[in-house]
């Protein structure tokens, strides 16, 4: 940043009826050669920032008035409502004047050139849709199981596509596509993955540009600038924000859709719902036959009173002290103790019970509890989830069964959507001889989906699961130390039959390669398609963020990320997704008052606030308004903060884009205020404007002013004005 003798000066354009207008569709999809940045800097006076500590008698004043101005506004409304666009034009911006090119030093041109050559990395993973979803979206279909806004989809049809003249082989842990027969024994695949030699390649280029001097040096720099850039803007804004919100009737808080975008379905309830549902059957249902004799399998399965009674446990001793699920002090740092909190009681007989869905009930008061938790989302109406379900690549029968449950006890909700989650378990398999080597977790995993894909019929009850499917997750304890890898000489998953468990890059690739074929292949058929949103970044090395920001679409957790500069840059830049859950980091991994959610929100991240584990860390029945009421309060978020945060979950989730329609707007997919409808997000023009403008001149930094619109992975890609 340079200006006379190099010195840096900031200027703030002054409020006027003539503030320059929202740029068009043109310059948003060529920003670098749009003047909206000459005209932010027309007419503006430069500000010395040190008098603001110490106000005057004439700024309280002005204080005041300002106060009395919002009161008005907010005791008519309705008459500002014909002047939202002019508050909305007339924010005030932050200017740093000073050419691109006389402002960086060689060095920081180079810091530049390795942040391009980071995003051309990620470019060349992330699939690339043909249609992407805006584009042509299904329309919602109502059945008899829809409330509220329906997917486009009936979730338990008995309407099974054709069978297509694909087949499929292995190679070396990926899935390999033919077109037909013919094509199979020509070898003719049809789609291409990057090899696991050549991502291996990769990862280290990347990890050494997020571990050069230079690059975390201007990244930080960077990630300060936006910092301070976000607290003048709010200086100079909150008013605007707050008048241009009262001009909308009716939307608050409150009704904007959000969506719990991280939370893990057998912990889905909180600890007392559990409680009263288990006392509940103990009390009906004493006889219900529950569980296996595994003592004697010859002898009658054991009844619900009898499991209790081998416990030495009665309904009076139940109450959620003695349910012990709750993390506390003692799980800090401790994965271990937390996953035996999943154990009512502290038994895993009563988690195979109530939180199973294949056990000798057929999951049956599993189904119940979801049920119950649907009609206290279908009650609030406008809190919906991401359920996480697990498949744990043991058997080739796994999905069946699941898409039985599913099916047999009719589960499905308008408020509700599923990602598939892998515990990464693959070395307890090996120790108790489950499996031999790595490739049969993946084909336990694979093969089912990609039959079904190209035979519905094969497994009709998981076709019509996988319609409520969206994503994939990948789950383990990542603060255990893993091997690390010699990436030319390391095998393939046929060759992986040691004890160990491969480590988090390896599982991801594998993962991720086969998710991008299934996907492909999926699209061409005109089915759904999946997105992979692993956790990362909880706990571990830095390594995992790197592996997610070439492979993944968004990531649950990403705390880690205050300690990488370049990597937290480069999550800026591309806008990935991170569902953080400060309540449940407080209780394993970092105090609330160190997470830096409200930093990664104030720098321009994309992030949104996720519950986790209701079951642990949260007290009623709507954990996703506990972490925003927490979050409000110790952060003093506002209430545009708060439906910022909403929006960004929904634009995060994998909700159907008729959903999303109509849920935040026609308009969803494009970034920035042209994205955004205020009568149904309650978010204000004005923090989206800055939120994309301050995007685009990072991106124009980095790109010295030649921003490509044809980079997928960046928000300005142009797909997203053409439709």
């Amino acid at each position: 940043m340079a200006g006379r003798n190099h010195s840096s000066f900031i200027s703030i354009p002054r409020i006027s009826s003539k503030a320059p207008t929202s740029p068009s569709k043109q310059s948003f999809q060529d920003w670098d050669d749009s003047d909206s940045a000459k005209e932010a800097t027309q007419d503006v006076d430069t500000l010395d920032v040190t008098p603001l500590i110490d106000r005057t008698d004439e700024e309280v004043a002005d204080a005041n008035f300002k106060y009395a101005s919002l009161q008005e506004a907010a005791a008519n409304f309705r008459l500002f409502s014909d002047k939202r666009e002019e508050i909305e034009r007339s924010f005030q911006r932050l200017v740093v004047s000073g050419g691109i090119e006389e402002e960086l030093s060689e060095i920081e041109l180079q810091a530049c050139q390795l942040l391009t050559e980071a995003i051309r990395l990620r470019e060349q993973y992330i699939r690339k849709p043909l249609n992407p979803e805006w584009q042509h979206p299904k329309p919602s279909k109502v059945t008899e199981y829809t409330t509220f806004v329906p997917p486009p989809y009936d979730p338990f049809t008995k309407d099974i596509p054709p069978a297509s003249s694909h087949c499929f082989s292995w190679k070396r842990g990926i899935l390999r596509i033919f077109a037909n027969a013919e094509d199979y024994l020509c070898d003719k695949c049809l789609y291409q993955v990057p090899s696991f030699e050549q991502f291996g390649t990769d990862l280290q280029r990347l990890m050494t540009i997020v571990n050069d001097p230079d690059c975390r040096s201007f990244c930080y720099k960077r990630l300060m600038f936006l910092s301070t850039k976000d607290q003048m803007h709010r200086i100079l804004n909150s008013d605007k924000e707050q008048l241009e919100k009262m001009t909308v009737p009716h939307r608050d808080f409150y009704n904007v859709r959000k969506v719990d975008t991280h939370v893990h379905h057998s912990s889905c309830m909180n600890q007392k719902h559990l409680l009263r549902f288990i006392k509940s059957k103990l009390k009906k249902n004493p006889d219900e036959p529950v569980l296996t004799n595994r003592e004697d399998p010859s002898k009658p399965p054991l009844t619900l009173r009898e499991v209790f009674d081998s416990l030495h446990l009665t309904a009076y001793d139940l109450s959620v002290d003695t349910l012990d699920v709750h993390a506390d002090n003692s799980t800090f740092h401790r994965f271990d103790r937390f996953n035996l909190k999943y154990s009512p009681f502290g038994h895993s007989r009563l988690r195979e019970i109530f939180l199973k869905t294949d056990n000798y009930i057929q999951g049956k008061y599993l189904a119940e509890m979801t049920r119950e938790v649907f009609e206290d989302l279908k009650e609030n109406k406008y809190q919906n989830a991401e359920y996480r379900i697990s498949i744990y690549g043991k058997s080739y029968d796994e999905w069946d069964r699941l898409a039985q449950w599913f099916e047999r006890n009719k589960i499905y909700s308008d408020n509700v959507r599923w990602l598939i989650q892998i515990p990464r378990l693959f070395n307890l398999y090996k120790e108790n001889r489950i499996l031999h080597h790595f490739q049969e977790m993946l084909e336990n995993i694979f093969t089912p989906l990609i039959q079904v894909t190209i035979d519905p019929s094969s497994h009709p009850s998981l076709h019509r699961l996988l319609q409520q499917v969206v994503g994939f997750d990948s789950v383990d304890d990542e603060s255990v130390v893993q091997p690390r890898l010699n990436w030319s000489r390391i095998g393939p998953p046929a060759q992986w039959t040691f004890d160990v468990n491969p480590p988090y890059s390896y599982y991801s690739y594998y993962i991720y390669a086969n998710l991008y074929v299934l996907n492909k292949l999926r699209e061409a058929r005109g089915f759904s398609t999946f997105r992979y949103r692993p956790h990362a970044g909880e706990a571990g090395d830095m390594e995992h963020l790197a592996v997610c920001f070439l492979l993944a679409d968004g990531i649950n957790h990403g705390i880690k990320l205050r300690k990488s500069p370049p990597l937290q840059y480069l999550y800026y830049l591309c806008q990935i997704g991170l569902a953080m859950s400060p309540l449940s980091n407080n209780l394993l991994f970092m105090e609330y008052f160190r997470n830096p959610l409200p930093i990664y929100f104030a720098r321009g991240l994309n992030v949104s606030i996720s519950s986790d584990d209701p079951l642990q860390f949260h007290f009623t029945k709507e954990p996703l308004m506990e972490e925003y009421s927490v979050a409000a309060q110790v952060w003093k978020f506002s209430n545009t903060d708060l439906a910022e945060l909403a929006r960004n979950s929904v634009l995060q989730s994998g909700f159907e884009a008729c959903v999303k329609e109509q849920w935040i707007g026609k308009y969803w997919y494009r970034p920035g205020a042209e994205g955004n409808d205020i009568q149904k997000t309650g978010v204000a023009n004005i923090r989206l404007r800055y939120r994309f403008e301050t995007l685009m001149d990072e991106l124009a930094l980095i790109f010295r002013r030649q921003v490509p619109t044809d980079i997928h992975v960046l928000p300005n890609w142009k797909a997203r004005w053409t439709a």
